[in-house]
């Protein structure tokens, strides 16, 4: 496996930075989408949204469901062995893949959501971002994503393309919120799960202030030690069958979110068994060497400074 060192990913991100420069000062750089089989001029801002210059819906704002990209208005995202400015070097690539391909996309009702964007599914699009390590499979609900997406995302851990290169935690840490932000709601922060996208929310009290960093720390095996309850599932006649041809990485982070959670990602042919081997573990103390563990980080800057000039210094670079 080739390792890129850190000078050239900051090397990169600077490319796509003077690429999209390049793009928005001759106008609003366009791509072809297909919108429920219909050709139209779209503008990608970022990998995983865009607005429609041209055909039907002419001035809608979409968001595409089933997939995620890095925060693209400042290095905000870290986990592993990255650096901010690395994870923002692939969400500014994320932009540059998805305005130079021809995507097709799909909306049965046309429904928009509390910002005013039409939810769009864009298969092709997502797998493609996905399979690239630009981007990760997610759904808002404890149900796992879209198949054929997470068989992108398993490809593109298994060799460590995109985001995956520097590590994988269990789960992403995609937004957050401080409790002053006013919803008149529980204040949550979203993690999506690694190995099946599902989510769940970080529910807290806590207000951060400007350009915090906000690190979710889960107990769990380190990876090490997970990697050998892999071993053990692999030796187990009843569970084997079920984990055969599952990458140990998957395995090793389906685990941890076992032990997070009580419940193992929807990947195994049989969950129950895989499931019920885990718990055996568990009432044995197989998992006594649990700890806090520095998972996914985000900087937390609110939505409404994200685009003011001067920005905020953690977005600056």
């Amino acid at each position: 496996m080739v390792r890129v060192s850190r000078s050239v990913w900051i090397w990169l991100v600077c490319v796509a930075l003077s690429i999209l420069a390049v793009d928005e000062a001759s106008a609003e750089p366009a791509t072809l989408v297909f919108l429920n089989n219909v050709p139209a001029a779209v503008t990608f801002n970022d990998g995983d949204s865009f607005r429609v210059l041209e055909g039907p819906n002419t001035g809608s704002k979409a968001r595409l469901a089933g997939f995620n990209t890095l925060e693209s208005h400042g290095p905000v995202h870290q986990w592993g062995g990255w650096h901010y400015k690395e994870l923002y070097a692939l969400a500014k690539m994320a932009t540059l893949n998805a305005r130079r391909g021809v995507w097709h996309c799909e909306s049965k009702d046309l429904a928009a959501d509390g910002y005013g964007r039409i939810l769009w599914y864009c298969l092709d699009l997502a797998e493609d971002q996905i399979r690239h390590g630009f981007a990760h499979a997610m759904t808002v609900s404890d149900e796992p994503a879209n198949p054929r997406l997470l068989a992108a995302q398993h490809d593109a851990i298994r060799h460590r393309r995109g985001m995956w290169a520097k590590g994988v935690p269990t789960y992403v840490l995609t937004s957050i919120h401080s409790a002053d932000e006013g919803f008149g709601k529980k204040t949550y922060n979203r993690l999506v799960n690694t190995v099946d996208g599902h989510s769940k929310r970080w529910y807290h009290n806590a207000i951060f202030s400007e350009c915090q960093d906000v690190c979710h720390h889960p107990t769990e095996l380190p990876m090490n030690e997970a990697y050998r309850v892999v071993s053990e599932l692999r030796a187990d006649a009843a569970v084997a069958p079920y984990v055969r041809g599952i990458d140990d990485i998957l395995v090793a982070l389906s685990v941890n979110t076992f032990i997070q959670n009580g419940f193992v990602p929807k990947i195994f042919g049989d969950n129950a068994k895989v499931q019920a081997a885990l718990e055996s573990m568990k009432s044995k103390g197989r998992f006594a060497s649990v700890r806090s563990i520095k998972g996914a980080c985000a900087i937390h800057v609110d939505f409404k400074r994200r685009y003011v000039r001067p920005k905020p210094a953690c977005l600056q670079w």
